[in-house]
């Protein structure tokens, strides 16, 4: 196993050369792409993925092009989010938001060649690989970004602005929206690396609990976090009416819950075979992030 800093590096210096695989694309377009793919973040998402595959004996080389799409389907995603139609944000890592730099119809059409050059790139990997487990994972990441998955969050997401919070409502959308997306890493990881259904099954929980986690503390970093140290605006889920864990329970009972749900997720590893100290480590983290 490899440090997150390992791993973080690898995603780092494949995700420019794993899109330039792709061909020629237009310069304007490429550049309103690179600008969000290459502002930074925690790389969360394709970490999970490689060190997923990595706990289970699999092989990572072979994984990271799976793991670079899904850091594209993520900062696609965050680009869409950050529009005037969506979560209007003029601040995402620090910088100006995709769209206040491009305009909203190039920060859209980065969002589109993001998620298609994801698409293509898991795609065209698991022709290359001629594996099963490759196609697996690859339809697996693909339904948790979209219509019954993270697209279905933000859906109820937009549609519940202004409307009363109810729990139902917030956790589906914690569930999908968050989730998934925290969901899709492990399920791709454990399958690249030939994992049996109960194994995939067990680490689909962890993410699941994960994800819930890291919503619940970020719906606390709104209320409580520090602009400059969020790289994004706080106090806008209040201010728009937001479905939050907040908004339904309130600052102390979400801490509360967002400990449990870490409780959960790393007592599903118990049912994972290998090294899981790694994934263990990561979801303690996750109720201390500031950002």
């Amino acid at each position: 196993m490899k440090t997150y800093a390992e791993y973080q590096q690898m995603v780092v210096a494949a995700l420019s050369q794993q899109l330039a695989s792709l061909g020629e694309i237009p310069q304007l377009l490429l550049d309103a792409m690179d600008y969000s793919l290459s502002a930074g973040g925690k790389r969360l998402r394709p970490v999970l993925l490689l060190s997923s595959c990595d706990a289970l004996g699999g092989d990572v080389t072979q994984a990271l092009p799976f793991a670079c799409a899904l850091e594209m389907i993520h900062t696609y995603s965050l680009i869409h989010d950050d529009l005037p139609a969506m979560d209007n944000d003029d601040l995402r890592r620090g910088r100006p938001t995709n769209h206040k730099v491009y305009g909203e119809g190039m920060a859209i059409l980065a969002g589109d060649g993001l998620l298609s050059a994801a698409m293509e790139l898991m795609l065209r990997s698991a022709v290359q690989q001629g594996d099963m487990r490759a196609v697996r994972a690859a339809h697996a990441i693909a339904r948790r970004a979209g219509v019954t998955g993270m697209v279905a969050g933000q859906v109820m997401d937009v549609t519940g602005e202004g409307s009363t919070p109810t729990l139902e409502k917030v956790d589906y959308i914690h569930r999908h929206k968050t989730a998934d997306l925290l969901t899709a890493p492990i399920e791709a990881g454990m399958l690249l690396a030939g994992a049996d259904d109960a194994t995939v099954a067990a680490g689909c929980e962890f993410g699941l609990y994960l994800g819930l986690a890291f919503q619940m503390v970020d719906d606390l970093l709104d209320v409580e976090g520090d602009a400059a140290i969020l790289g994004k605006t706080p106090g806008k889920d209040a201010a728009e009416g937001k479905m939050t864990w907040v908004a339904v329970k309130g600052v102390e009972q979400t801490r509360l819950d967002a400990q449990k749900a870490v409780e959960k997720a790393i007592s599903a590893l118990d049912c994972i075979p290998g090294e899981t100290n790694f994934l263990k480590t990561l979801a303690q983290s996750t109720l201390n992030r500031v950002q």
